[in-house]
């Protein structure tokens, strides 16, 4: 029965597919008829246009014809008006030797031979006046038949184009006449379908009413088995029932037995637990007795503990507790509420983290500012520091005044000094245009510092504050020009003067607040003047416990300026406008200060090894080379690093999902959610390549640029953020911007946003640095930290940072990216490609390498060592010489 039902219900399914292709089969029969009918209304309308342009054919070639006709009547004249011009030359040429001969004859054989010349002469002229006329009438008919001749060669042209047009036509009659002959033969089989379907008809039919039976004997067999499942069921609960009679029996003959055994074990637990008691009532008496020992052993730790309390130092504050600490104690030297011994020694206990100090300050929180003060005097121990203390006086700092690499760097490397144990404060303008938000505790002295400039005293405002956990002195003038309050950072023509200004007042506040750091570490030509003013003026001071380190991050910029404006800041510039010292290279009457920062420095560096080597040809020194070999022995190139906490992809809160290294989806979501929000197309396959840069020469512009369309031919996309101080630069960026506004592979932004500079190195696939040179570069790797593969110009800090993944001579476990040497399209396009290949081909290994650069280390951790290490050479080599000297 079973077997009769699964058959029928398959013949069943078959008869519906065949009713549905029946349909097909009618549809398709009406759209042939459809098509046949519009196959011969266009074939009529094609020999209709047909035959109109055979007429135009004859028509044209009847006037042809006749225009060949004209021609040669033309041509004829045109010979016999030669002939006829030949003619007229020679009577011409007759007539004129007439005349001659005419001239040379006496008086009255003049006469004579007039009367006798008269008749033929004028005869000549008469003839050669209509020779001319002719000739003018021959000319004008010339040009009439050029005139027509060209009407000629446009027919010709115009029935080259109906000709075309006809050999058209005539294609698409044969066209339309083998799809006609395809329609007919559609047809004939359509009808062949039509027979079979009827006889399809005829077998389902007959199907149907086997099917009927089939259905009848069904109902009835499955009656019946539900007759035989209520009798099994019956059955059933019969044979449960008698088990559970049997079951019944037996547990009554086992609970008996169960209830014997149980009487035995209760006079057994009655016996161990009488013996129990007995054990208890023995480890109470025990227990009271530890008690009372550990009580007594309490006791003597916490008398242990109050008596070394003080000498713990308290690790568990963050940093930023003691720079808000130390910039208390600060403010209180320079309001003179604390002489300058005082101010040393709290300083010292809160560099040590004392306990003591720690335990005054939470202790004042209720207190006023003479009682807190009072608390703090009363603390009298004495404490040995340990670490350096460093000050660096730097124009910019990260967040809070960054134009670029250089903030971030000041910021780096002072959390990381810090978190290695040392006192670390920084120096700065007080701009307007800071970033206030990002200073905590923020606030104003009751003390006035003046400073020397221009052959007189200005005063100037102190502000303390705390900046990622750092103590941070903010310098503001009260100078009339306003030095700092200009609505930017750089780019005035008085900047020269601005920052000597600023260089100055930051040595008199240290001079002043009583501080004696192990190292005054100054930056870039901004404040490359700290060096000789440190060593002309202030070492005499007092201010004698420094070593100067200098650090210049680009040596194209080195702060000249005519000779004379040195001495605004007190300096003299007799004594330092020499070739040896602060005297520009190229210009006897300019100083340059950096020069003058490397001269008078105990150490220099730059922000790579490589750099460090290119600045010191005449190609890459930028006219300090012979300076920076001559003083080479104090010359460092230290890489920079990047703050792993701000660029780390797990915990980055300005992109969409956080990743790892270990779990990528989340860089394919935010490649995913970058490619919405720019209004590109998601091909997930399609590489996405990004670009974050000032768009300034010495980035490789023409290389940029060539990147962005070489990207679009290779199939990829291309983001850019940046913007150009280059007006022209600018025009031409933004016209290729307008250019691919609408496209959906390509999309410039030609500014700078902070949250979508991290969506970029999120969601891209590989990151383009063509710098032309680049001192050490910070893009490259936050780029990596990111899982972007850089494609980079073997420059400068990138050559020390990426190395080629197709370099044998590099080992594998360093190779992490794709280099060019040569500044040109045909280097960035062979990285471009390889990269390309290696991302669409391998996608397995393009994988691993992403991991593998997201796991190099390229935090501060490696370069603060090697500043430490230079700081405590130079502060050692300092004191031997100090103590060969006594």
């Amino acid at each position: 029965m079973g077997l009769l039902k699964f058959q029928t219900g398959e013949v069943d399914t078959e008869g519906l597919n065949k009713g549905v292709q029946l349909e097909d089969l009618i549809g398709m029969i009406k759209n042939a008829e459809k098509n046949i009918l519009l196959l011969n209304q266009a074939r009529v309308r094609a020999l209709e246009d047909l035959e109109k342009i055979l007429s135009e054919k004859e028509e044209l070639q009847r006037e042809i014809n006749g225009l060949e006709m004209r021609l040669a009547e033309t041509d004829t004249r045109i010979e016999v008006a030669a002939q006829e011009k030949v003619h007229v030359e020679q009577l011409e040429d007759q007539f004129e030797e007439l005349q001659k001969q005419l001239n040379f004859s006496s008086g009255t054989e003049q006469s004579m031979n007039g009367n006798l010349n008269d008749v033929p002469i004028d005869s000549l002229t008469k003839e050669l006046h209509l020779l001319k006329s002719e000739n003018i009438d021959l000319k004008n008919d010339i040009q009439t038949l050029k005139e027509e001749l060209s009407n000629v060669k446009n027919s010709d042209q115009h029935l080259a184009f109906l000709e075309e047009e006809r050999s058209v036509l005539e294609s698409s009659l044969k066209d339309l006449e083998s799809k006609l002959s395809t329609s007919q033969e559609d047809g004939s089989k359509l009808s062949v379908l039509n027979a079979e379907c009827m006889d399809l008809r005829n077998r389902v039919e007959h199907l149907q009413v086997l099917l009927d039976k089939a259905t009848e004997q069904a109902d009835q067999a499955i009656r019946v088995l539900q007759q035989n499942q209520e009798l099994q069921e019956k059955v059933e609960k019969l044979e449960e029932s008698l088990e559970e009679a049997n079951a019944f029996k037996l547990s009554s003959e086992k609970l008996q037995q169960d209830n014997e055994l149980m009487q035995q074990k209760i006079g057994l637990l009655e016996d161990r637990l009488q013996s129990s008691d007995e054990e208890l009532q023995s480890y109470i008496k025990l227990y009271q007795e530890s008690v009372k020992d550990f009580q007594d052993t309490l006791d003597t730790i916490k008398e242990a503990n109050k008596k070394t309390a003080i000498d713990e130092p308290v690790n568990d504050m963050p940093l930023e507790f003691w720079s808000r600490l130390l910039l208390l104690i600060d403010g209180w030297l320079l309001e003179e509420k604390i002489s300058g011994d005082d101010a040393k020694l709290l300083k010292e206990m809160a560099w040590k983290r004392d306990a003591r100090i720690y335990d005054a300050y939470m202790a004042c929180k209720e207190k006023n500012e003479l009682e807190a003060v009072a608390l703090f005097l009363n603390l009298t121990s004495s404490p040995k520091r340990s670490g350096l203390y460093v000050i660096h006086i730097a124009a910019e700092m990260a967040p809070v005044a960054k134009v670029g690499g250089l903030g971030d760097v000041i910021t780096g490397l002072s959390k990381a000094l810090q978190s290695r144990g040392h006192l670390v404060e920084i120096v700065l303008p007080k701009y307007d245009c800071m970033e206030y938000s990002r200073i905590k505790d923020l606030r104003l002295l009751d003390a006035v510092l003046e400073s020397y400039f221009d052959g007189r005293l200005f005063k100037n405002k102190i502000w303390v504050g705390t900046v990622e956990g750092l103590p941070v002195y903010f310098i503001e003038p009260l100078h009339p020009d306003k030095f700092f309050w200009r609505a930017q950072y750089y780019g005035e023509h008085d900047d020269f003067r601005r920052f000597s200004y600023f260089s100055r007042a930051a040595l008199e506040l240290l001079t002043r607040a009583g501080k004696r750091p192990d190292i005054i570490h100054c930056h870039d030509w901004q404040t490359a003047f700290i060096a000789p003013l440190y060593w002309d003026l202030y070492y005499p001071k007092g201010l004698n416990s420094a070593r100067i380190c200098f650090t210049c991050h680009n040596f194209e910029y080195q702060g000249t300026a005519p000779a004379s404006d040195l001495g605004s800041c007190g300096l003299d510039v007799d004594q330092l406008n020499r070739q040896d010292r602060l005297q520009d290279n190229s210009s006897h009457e300019r100083i340059n200060a950096v020069k003058g920062a490397v001269v008078f420095s105990n150490i220099v560096t730059t922000v790579s090894p490589t750099y460090a080597q290119e600045v010191r040809r005449a190609e890459g020194g930028h006219g300090l080379h012979s300076t920076l070999n001559f003083h080479s022995k104090k010359f460092f190139g230290i890489l920079n690093g990047i703050d792993t906490e701000v660029w780390n992809p797990a915990t980055d809160s300005f992109i969409k999902v956080q990743y790892n290294a270990n779990d990528l989806q989340g860089k394919a979501e935010n490649k995913d959610a970058l490619r919405r929000h720019l209004g590109l197309s998601s091909n997930v396959r399609k590489p996405l390549v990004g670009c974050i840069t000032r768009l300034v020469p010495q980035k490789g512009i023409h290389l940029i640029r060539y990147a962005i369309y070489r990207t679009l031919e290779l199939g990829g996309q291309f983001v850019l953020l940046g913007s150009s101080p280059v007006p022209h630069i600018q025009r031409e960026f933004e016209d290729i911007a307008n250019h691919f506004q609408s496209h959906d592979q390509i999309r410039l932004v030609l500014a700078y946003d902070e949250s979508l500079s991290h969506w970029i190195y999120a969601g891209s696939d590989m990151f383009i640095i063509p710098s032309i040179f680049e001192p050490c570069g910070l893009t490259q790797m936050i780029a990596m930290r990111y899982g972007s593969i850089p494609i980079v110009r073997k420059t400068g800090g990138l050559n020390d940072s990426v190395f080629d993944v197709d370099d044998e001579r590099t080992p594998t476990e360093l190779q992490n990216g794709y280099t060019f040497l040569t500044p040109d399209e045909q280097g960035m396009n062979s990285a471009l490609e390889r990269a390309f290949s290696h991302y669409l081909n391998n996608p397995s290994s393009w994988k691993q390498l992403v991991q593998k650069v997201m796991d190099v280390d390229f935090s501060w951790e490696t370069s603060a060592a090697q500043y430490e290490e230079l700081y405590s050479k130079s502060v050692a080599r300092a004191k031997a010489a100090a103590a060969g000297r006594t």
